[in-house]
Order: C-alpha cells, then structure tokens, then sequence
C-alpha cells in the first residue's frame, strides 16, 4: 500500500485570498475536469460519464493512463476519488480545513496500491517516492490547484 500526504496553506503571505468557497469551488471544476489542472499534456481526457444526488463518475486519461473514479463531493470539504479502473487501486482525497490558528489549509492524503503489482514491490516504492517528491508530488499539485483557481478567479471563470 501507497500512503502519502502534504498540506498546504489555502492563503499564504503574498497571494491573492482566496475564500473557502473559492478554493472549493476550483476543487470541484478540478474533479469533473483535471485538463486545466493539471501540467500541459499530462491529462489528454477528462469527462463526466455518471452523474447521481452522492457522486459522480469521470473517466480519464492521465500519464497515459486510462482511468475511471467514482468521486464522491462532500461540499465545502472534501473530495474522495475512488481509483474504479486504472493503474491505482484505493482513494485520493483532497480536503480543506481550518488548523488551529484559524488559517484554511489544503491537505492532500492517499490510500493506494498498484493493480496487480506487488504490495510494498519496487513499483509501489518508486510511487510512495514519486508522490512524496517535494518538486513532483502531491504538494506541488496542490501549489499548482490554488494557483489555477486563482488565475480563474482573476479571469472572472470561477
């Protein structure tokens, strides 16, 4: 099994503030649509194919990768992508929360394996470290999630 996790500050000194509604609302349009999310010519397909009142259903592809998530929105929060088809196996969550200082922070935490790879294998190895990786990991795509929903905001799109 693959665990990894990074927290982030929603508003750190310097950048434009963002609202909990804001910064939620660019995880939303992230999870029915990675494309703008993401670095150019890493996600080359991202559509809803399911929708119901407790979730929804995107199919992608991702690093060459086809996948399908069951993503479930906890509003305001969270939101769990369910690894239904792909290389991975388990669940993504992203969720927003106030730490005890009052300040809204992005924490990003996984549970995962590789579908028909050997638990704790050397694939799973190389991606604990590819998720843990300061400049390539999960924390640099929550960098890179606030720093699209703010150019969406400054664009009027959000």
């Amino acid at each position: 099994m693959i665990y990894s996790t990074a927290t982030v500050p929603v508003n750190p000194e310097g950048e434009t503030k963002l609202t909990r509604e804001e910064a939620w609302k660019g995880l939303e349009l992230k999870a029915r649509d990675a494309r703008e999310f993401l670095p150019p010519g890493l996600c080359t397909r991202c559509h809803v194919v399911e929708e119901s009142a407790t979730h929804f259903v995107r199919e992608a592809t991702i690093a060459g990768a086809d996948l399908r998530e069951i993503i479930v929105l906890e509003k305001g929060s969270k939101v769990t992508f369910f690894q239904a088809s792909g290389p991975r196996e388990g669940a993504i969550i992203n969720e927003l929360f106030v730490d005890e200082a009052g300040a809204l922070q992005l924490r990003f935490y996984c549970y995962t394996g590789l579908r028909g790879k050997k638990p704790h294998g050397p694939e799973e190895q190389a991606e604990q470290a590819q998720f843990d990786s300061e400049d390539k990991g999960y924390k640099a795509a929550l960098l890179s999630t606030l720093k699209r929903t703010r150019e969406l905001l400054a664009d009027g799109r959000l």
